[in-house]
């Protein structure tokens, strides 16, 4: 039997650029309490706040704008202006409304791929943003499913790659972050290459499962065919 059937592949950062928006618009947050606080201390509390809101809001745009409002109410001891407030939710909905910029070697390792292996989106966060992006990447045609989930672990892999493929054990996942995409899609059972991105959000580091047989590393999408190669004439 092929050792790997199924491919999962991340969205954010992996497929297009996505971190780049949120620092852009964290840095425009910023500077709507510069009267208050310095940007890193602003920076700080915004973090403190996305931390203990994950479980209430989950992954996306809508969560962290809610999570800069929330911050500025506590920056400013409750004396945030409502014209501060609106001008929030105008950064949090021009974050909505940003460009989708694929990454290099995207489309033509899909093209590649599509065809011999199952290819499925495994994306978190908001489902209208990912929906929105998906659509406006032109990658949609090249996948086999699309799953838009709460949270990545262990569990979400076992079920998507049981539901979809031929589960875990013959499946690979592609990520830039360790923590959603590469520690627990291996610990599921399922291969896990590991893309890293320049700017990956501070939530999703941890170390890298190196000694792990499943675990491999690439610098960019377009090494991913050799690795492929590599494990399947093992």
């Amino acid at each position: 039997m092929r050792p790997i059937t199924a491919i999962g592949f991340d969205a954010d950062d992996t497929l297009w650029q996505n971190e780049h928006y949120y620092r852009l618009t964290e840095g425009h947050f910023q500077a709507l309490l510069g009267d208050y606080a310095e940007g890193e201390h602003v920076s700080e509390r915004l973090l403190e706040a996305e931390k203990r809101n994950l479980s209430h809001y989950g992954f996306g745009i809508k969560g962290f704008t809610l999570s800069m409002i929330e911050t500025a109410i506590e920056i400013t001891e409750g004396e945030v202006p409502a014209k501060t407030i609106g001008q929030i939710l105008d950064i949090g909905r021009e974050l909505l409304r940003h460009p989708v910029e694929t990454l290099p070697h995207v489309e033509e390792t899909l093209a590649a791929l599509n065809g011999h292996f199952l290819l499925v989106l495994i994306t978190k966060g908001d489902l209208f943003d990912q929906e929105r992006k998906l659509a406006q990447s032109g990658l949609g045609d090249y996948f086999d499913a699309v799953e838009i989930v709460s949270d990545k672990s262990a569990t979400t892999y076992r079920r998507v790659f049981t539901r979809v493929a031929d589960g875990p054990d013959r499946a690979m996942m592609v990520g830039n972050s360790l923590k959603s995409d590469i520690v627990p899609a291996i610990a599921a059972g399922a291969y896990g290459v590991f893309v890293p991105h320049a700017l990956t959000w501070i939530l999703e580091h941890v170390e890298p499962p190196s000694e792990a047989p499943r675990f491999r590393q690439i610098a960019h999408l377009g090494e991913l065919a050799a690795v492929l190669d590599q494990i399947m004439a093992a």
